[in-house]
């Protein structure tokens, strides 16, 4: 008997990988595993809303900041600049600066379309619909990478975030059973992280308290609630910067040994940063996280470096969740949790339970027609879907890939799709014996033949899983996951494995005289 062949080799190492990657899954030892996904762990599902009419609104403040920004710089006089949902408006005092304004205008467009409206001394500028619609897009997108970011950083496996609609985003977060972990998961995904420094309005703060928000605008300012005195404080409407030039943030303790979130921001965040508070030395500086006013001291002299401090009482987990928030970048659009149920382990284990079972019913029932029909060939297959199995388990276990039910749904198809190719192959060596031919003969043909067909459906089959992968989501992800593997499981155990063992077997093949006891077939043409 010939034990050592290349094929044989190859198929006592898939062997061995797949039941040796295969464990820790299956006996919950320690080696990587397959995570389950939520069907089937169980954990938590929201359904989250996201305004884009805010993104569009914190364009336009953006735009508007940096416009009296720049023409403070460059000695443009500009009066009552309004941003709003519309767009910004505003006055230009001297009209001989009209064409340093207009060169203004269109440095800070950039890659955008803005449509610019004079009439007379006045300016109102706004983003063109195609550049609208484009914003509210990207602004989806980047809420999603933002989500997908911090959970990452939060540490939760194989979260699954997706769009859903026009406006609405799929959070699946397996594994989250308690409502402590359920209240940090949603604090830290629905946080806008929004981070703004805001000149206080000293002239009529005085009169915050019984102010309105009306009566506020009016002055060209907002009321925002003060998290570290309380009651209310009036803050100039454009921001002086924002978290868009925020480059670190980190939990440090300050001198009482309370955790705060220290920031850094960037260059020109910095430079910002230090004009103001050099031109503004004795005035207060407010600031404002997601509309809140955390601390508002008293500037008591130019601030270089571009960094400071966030306090607000926080825990430890608290401070943790808001540093990795704003590392993460603000979403540019606050988002709304419209939907959101904890779906308990108990229907994981039904849905296992389930799977299993017709997996296992499937597996014996094709084993047993396989040994019925083909006898000893029919044995030397079933040794290769199980080996194919494994190889799977192992596989998804060795990239830590998620199983969802929809991915057993595939691991059963690829049982078929295994099983068809032995089929193949067998009948095809049946075909050739019974035209006289001789066992070695015969398994040589019955490959060479049976190859062609499994590899033309194979591929095909693999192209579609590739594609389904590519462009799915979710649910249809995880079966083209596992219908992938098996499809090359199969190829491995079905083409290479089996006629590695047949090689092996050879010799005591030559000498057989029962050929049914081997491949099912009664006698030789």
């Amino acid at each position: 008997m010939k034990l050592f062949n290349p094929r044989l080799i190859v198929f006592i190492c898939a062997l061995l990988l797949g039941v040796g990657f295969s464990v820790p899954s299956l006996l919950e030892t320690k080696g990587p595993k397959i995570t389950l996904g939520l069907d089937l762990r169980g954990g938590l599902n929201m359904l989250l809303g996201v305004q884009t009419d805010e993104a569009l609104k914190n364009k336009y403040l953006s735009l508007a900041s940096a416009l009296e920004y720049n023409a403070k710089k460059q000695n443009i006089l500009l009066k009552d600049i309004k941003s709003n949902l519309e767009g910004i408006s505003f006055e230009l005092l001297d009209e001989d600066e009209a064409k340093k304004l207009d060169a203004l205008l269109l440095e800070l467009q950039g890659h955008s379309q803005f449509e610019i409206k004079k009439e007379a001394e006045f300016y109102s500028v706004k983003l063109t619909p195609l550049e609208q619609e484009e914003l509210r897009k990207n602004t989806i997108l980047q809420v999603i990478g933002i989500i997908r970011n911090r959970l990452d950083q939060f540490g939760l496996a194989e979260p699954v975030v997706i769009q859903q609609g026009k406006e609405e985003i799929s959070v699946q977060l397996p594994g989250i059973k308690t409502l402590e972990e359920e209240r940090r998961a949603k604090d830290l995904i629905s946080r806008s992280a929004h981070l703004q420094m805001m000149a206080v309005d000293e002239e009529h703060n005085k009169d915050a308290m019984k102010m309105t928000d009306l009566e506020a605008q009016k002055l060209g300012s907002v009321l925002l609630s003060d998290v570290e005195m309380g009651g209310k404080i009036l803050l100039k409407a454009i921001p002086i910067l924002d978290g868009e030039m925020l480059t670190d943030a980190k939990v440090v303790y300050d001198q009482n040994n309370q955790p705060v979130v220290s920031f850094t921001l960037d260059a020109q965040g910095a430079k910002i940063f230090g004009d103001f508070s050099g031109a503004n030395v004795g005035k207060r500086m407010a600031i404002v996280l997601d509309n809140k006013v955390y601390s508002a001291p008293v500037i008591r002299e130019r601030i270089g470096g571009g960094s400071g401090q966030i306090s607000g009482n926080f825990s430890v987990a608290q401070a943790s969740d808001l540093a990795i928030a704003l590392r993460s970048g603000a979403m540019s659009a606050p988002i709304q949790v419209l939907e959101k149920r904890i779906i308990g382990p108990s229907l994981g284990k039904d849905s296992i339970k389930t799977s299993i079972i017709a997996l296992i019913g499937g597996f014996i029932l094709v084993m047993g027609f396989m040994v019925l029909y083909y006898s000893m060939a029919g044995v030397i297959a079933c040794m290769a879907l199980v080996v194919n199995l494994f190889l799977i388990v192992a596989v998804m276990a060795i990239f830590g890939a998620t199983l969802t039910l929809p991915g057993m749904a595939g691991i059963v198809l690829t049982v078929g799709i295994a099983v068809d190719a032995n089929i193949i192959i067998n009948e095809r060596i049946r075909e050739v014996l019974r035209e006289g031919e001789g066992i070695a003969k015969a398994i040589h043909l019955g490959y060479i033949n049976a190859s062609r067909a499994i590899f033309d459906s194979n591929i095909t089959s693999l192209i579609a899983s590739v594609l389904l992968y590519a462009y799915g989501t979710g649910a249809i992800k995880g079966f083209a996951l596992t219908t992938g593997i098996g499809i090359l499981a199969s190829i491995i155990t079905a083409i290479i494995g089996t006629q590695g063992i047949y090689q092996a077997l050879l010799p005591k093949l030559a000498q057989t005289k029962s050929l049914y006891f081997w491949f099912g077939v009664n006698k030789r043409a």
